[in-house]
């Protein structure tokens, strides 16, 4: 099987290390680092919800994306408080909001807010699909924090249903790779972003054709691909979590 420029197999993850409660003051943090992307994911936790779900008796999951200037070898802009977050911004942090919350039971939360913030201090390729797979990892420690504090009942049914997590795949000149950094990921015929329950249930796949249009049978080939990753990347959650 074919290496690349660092030495993987097709088929094989970047070096992926999850370091849990990275911060101090978050309910659950993390920061992750797959090869040179690396991440910090915190969990705060807020005794409020949306406006449309006051009084339902719900909770809600949501999540910010941000990267430092400095994250990329150019130095990108920053995106002030004050201003709009741009497209690509909004869009991964809705991704990673619809993630978490596709496998937590919001009505055992109560009527509170957990708030993930991840911030990418390294980009690499992947930043998106790292932002979750750690995100994943921070709120569990934030709701293990408030079973701990007696906020929710301690044993019986976690909020949380199940573990998930994200990775990218794409085809690099006709050969299907796992876990693409920035440089194949540039180069990419088609590239993917797949989000995917340890029950193998898929909750987004962002299948693009970069250079040339790929056949259903491609696309399947990269869903198995992204399916093993995301295995792997869970075994991990499941180290980081002690669970």
């Amino acid at each position: 099987m074919a290496n690349r420029e660092d030495g993987r197999a097709v088929d094989q993850l970047r070096l992926v290390k999850i370091t849990p409660n990275f911060q101090l003051f978050p309910a659950g943090s993390v920061l992750i680092e797959c090869g040179g992307t690396r991440v910090i994911c915190a969990a705060s936790v807020e005794d409020r919800v949306p406006g449309f779900l006051v009084g339902s008796g719900k909770g809600w999951v949501t999540a910010e994306y941000s990267m430092l200037p400095s994250s990329t070898p150019t130095r990108s802009q920053r995106e002030t408080s004050g201003s709009k977050p741009q497209g690509r911004t909004m869009e991964i942090q809705r991704l990673i909001g619809r993630s978490l919350r596709a496998i937590v039971n919001l009505n055992s939360l109560g009527e509170r807010t957990i708030a993930i913030d991840c911030d990418v201090i390294e980009a690499d390729g992947g930043t998106r699909t790292a932002s979750i797979t750690g995100a994943v990892v921070a709120l569990g420690l934030a709701i293990r924090k408030l079973q701990g504090q007696g906020v929710l009942p301690k044993g019986g049914v976690s909020p949380m249903k199940q573990l998930l997590a994200a990775v990218s795949v794409g085809s690099v000149n006709g050969t299907p790779m796992l876990d693409l950094n920035y440089g194949e990921d540039s180069q990419a015929d088609a590239d993917c972003n797949v989000v995917m329950t340890e029950a193998g249930w898929l909750v987004e796949v962002q299948a693009t054709a970069e250079r040339k249009p790929f056949s259903r049978d491609e696309l399947n080939t990269l869903l198995n691909l992204a399916g093993s990753g995301i295995n792997e990347l869970i075994r991990l959650q499941r180290e980081a979590l002690d669970v």
